[in-house]
């Protein structure tokens, strides 16, 4: 494949460049001199310098065509694509294909880990070679369009966006398209039913058993007198039913006829101590 200064080549792994120049050269001092096609990025500014023996073996190809556009356009718009779960069988997969230096299968992985980043957020790896994949694609869809790159990344975007990135208004949008169903009111006289037939179907609730501790009351526990206080309320009774015991006796003794009007009535003798009535005072 012969290239010219000028020419926009694409670089596995680096997007699309420009041939600066083929010249003879010997970067690595090894005393052989030999064709060299130099290459500077598009994105970044890099300089490459690739043997013209293998430019081949390298990948170094010409970008697609606007014809072929709408065949990568419909790699980038499928709404599906099957991903490996496993997350190293999957860095794997992408990796190689990105080192294959096909559009197509570039494509492919700017598509899945898109979809991958509307599913779940991606690795910090992962992300990193997502933006890398983009750039190389926009960059080999910009000279295919002849357009600037903001325009190609937008280019890319609406292609994406026809398939994984397909925005959530349209989903909505169709769901609000979708018939509604609308359920008949129910009558007051139906609500009543209801209620009734809950009544009905409802079982009374059973109370839980008591625990035993609260069925068999226990008896409250007797307080126990001090020492003192019941050695005190011992010597005290003998005391009390003597004096009882007394005012009975003097009770007995009294008339049983009825005292005089003109008498004054004989006051009730204490119960702790029996008081003898007084002597009527002599009439002089």
């Amino acid at each position: 494949m012969k290239f010219k200064k000028g020419d926009t080549v694409i670089y596995p792994q680096h997007g699309a460049c420009k041939v600066e120049s083929i010249s003879k050269q010997d970067p690595l001092n090894t005393g052989k001199v030999q064709d060299y096609l130099v290459l500077r990025t598009v994105i970044g500014e890099m300089t490459l310098r690739v043997p013209m023996s293998k430019v081949d073996e390298v990948g170094v190809r010409p970008p697609v065509s606007p014809d072929e556009l709408e065949d990568l356009v419909a790699v980038l718009a499928k709404a599906d694509p099957r991903v490996p779960s496993n997350w190293s069988r999957r860095f794997k997969n992408h990796q190689e294909k990105l080192k294959s230096g096909d559009v197509y299968q570039v494509a492919e992985v700017v598509r899945n880990l898109a979809a991958r980043n509307r599913d779940a957020s991606l690795s910090a790896a992962e992300r990193t070679m997502y933006e890398r994949a983009r750039v190389n694609l926009i960059s080999e869809i910009a000279p295919a369009l002849k357009v600037t790159t903001d325009e190609a990344e937008q280019y890319l975007d609406d292609a994406l966006a026809k398939g994984v990135l397909k925005p959530v208004k349209a989903v909505k949008a169709v769901k609000a398209l979708a018939p509604k169903v609308e359920v008949a009111p129910k009558d007051a006289d139906d609500d009543m039913d209801d209620d009734d037939d809950f009544m009905e179907e409802a079982k009374p609730v059973k109370a839980a058993p008591a625990k035993k501790a609260a069925a068999e009351k226990k008896p409250a526990p007797v307080k126990e007198e001090a020492p003192g206080k019941a050695a005190a309320a011992k010597k005290a009774a003998p005391v009390k039913a003597a004096a009882e015991k007394k005012a009975a006796a003097v009770k007995a003794a009294a008339p049983k006829d009825a005292a005089p009007k003109d008498a004054a009535p004989a006051k009730a003798a204490p119960v702790k101590k029996a008081v003898a009535k007084k002597p009527e005072a002599k009439k002089k």
